[in-house]
């Protein structure tokens, strides 16, 4: 496509957009009121909604209306305080997007729980970097210390950097990515570490389950039998499904 057609399909596609907003009712009003109607719809609706015109997209990057949302969605949001601790809190629309997770995946009510939420973006988004992730002891560490800086005992900490690294290895897609990284957890080497740094042996199992049930197929030969030796060595009894291959 030459440079005139590309220009001139950007000023029809412009010129379309105008005129579809002259004729939505809502093409007039100004950002403030859109913003306040956006944020009273339903979560579900809002990608429908930004897809729907550039300039409601544009709204949804803003700062401004995830301020917006999360006042009327957890009004109490604008009382709390930074916490201490290596997981920062981020702008507005992490922070709801972190609310938002724990709500729905953490029984867990009061301060606790936005940290939670983030601390499950933090490890879910420092194993999507696949190949940069650092080894799983220095981010559940990290996780670990972020807990007891916020007042939590060592019991109460690994008990819910468990629970964060279980959620996100049960929401992991069947794809490539989530295979070789379960893969290069199970075969991380063994290293000692102090309680409550160590994870517990609930996490191990469900990295080696999912390994070896929804992702046996992916295995060759030889780390299929590497995987299920390491697996022998950490559990002694493993369940009939991880057999076969």
């Amino acid at each position: 496509m030459t440079n005139a057609a590309a220009v001139e399909e950007e000023e029809t596609e412009g010129a379309e957009e105008a005129v579809g907003e002259e004729d939505c009712p809502f093409g007039k009003l100004p950002d403030h009121l859109l913003i306040d109607i956006f944020i009273r719809l339903p979560v579900s609706d809002w990608v429908h909604v930004s897809c729907s015109r550039k300039h409601w997209a544009s709204l949804f990057r803003l700062d401004f209306l995830w301020q917006a949302a999360l006042l009327q969605s957890y009004p109490s949001t604008s009382l709390r305080k930074r916490w201490p601790g290596p997981i920062p809190r981020g702008l507005s629309r992490r922070r709801y997007m972190a609310l938002s997770i724990s709500r729905n995946s953490f029984p867990l009510q009061g301060d606790m729980d936005e940290i939670i939420g983030h601390a499950f973006l933090f490890l879910k988004e420092q194993l999507e970097l696949l190949s940069m992730t650092p080894p799983s002891g220095i981010i559940h560490g990290t996780m670990i210390d972020q807990f007891i800086a916020c007042g939590n005992s060592r019991e109460m900490a690994h008990e819910l950097a468990s629970q964060i690294w279980i959620a996100v290895l049960d929401n992991l897609e069947e794809n490539e990515h989530a295979f070789l990284l379960l893969k290069r957890l199970a075969q991380e080497p063994d290293v000692f570490l102090p309680y409550p740094y160590s994870r517990l042996a609930k996490v191990q199992w469900r990295v080696f389950e999912k390994l070896l049930t929804d992702f046996r197929d992916c295995l060759n030969w030889a780390d299929y039998y590497d995987v299920l030796a390491r697996a022998k060595s950490k559990f002694q009894l493993i369940p009939s499904t991880w057999l076969g291959y």
